[in-house]
């Protein structure tokens, strides 16, 4: 019963072809490179600077300081 009152489904448009691609002048392949590499450093902000890791800091604590008397 399901055949008699659903709709039949209309035939697919015919797949077009892929644009042709501009071919790139190695003038354009050296900005674009510069640019990604641009954004690479970017993308790395201020990583470095970080000193602790998932567990807190890494480093020994100074818990002696100096003073003036000569200790």
């Amino acid at each position: 019963m399901g055949s008699l009152f659903s709709p039949k489904m209309p035939p697919l448009p015919p797949v077009q072809p892929l644009p042709e691609t501009p071919e790139v002048s190695d003038e354009d392949k050296a900005r674009i490179a510069s640019e990604q590499a641009a954004m690479e450093r970017k993308r790395k902000g201020r990583k470095s600077t970080i000193l602790t890791g998932p567990l807190g800091v890494e480093e020994e604590a100074t818990v002696e300081k100096k003073t003036l008397l000569g200790e």
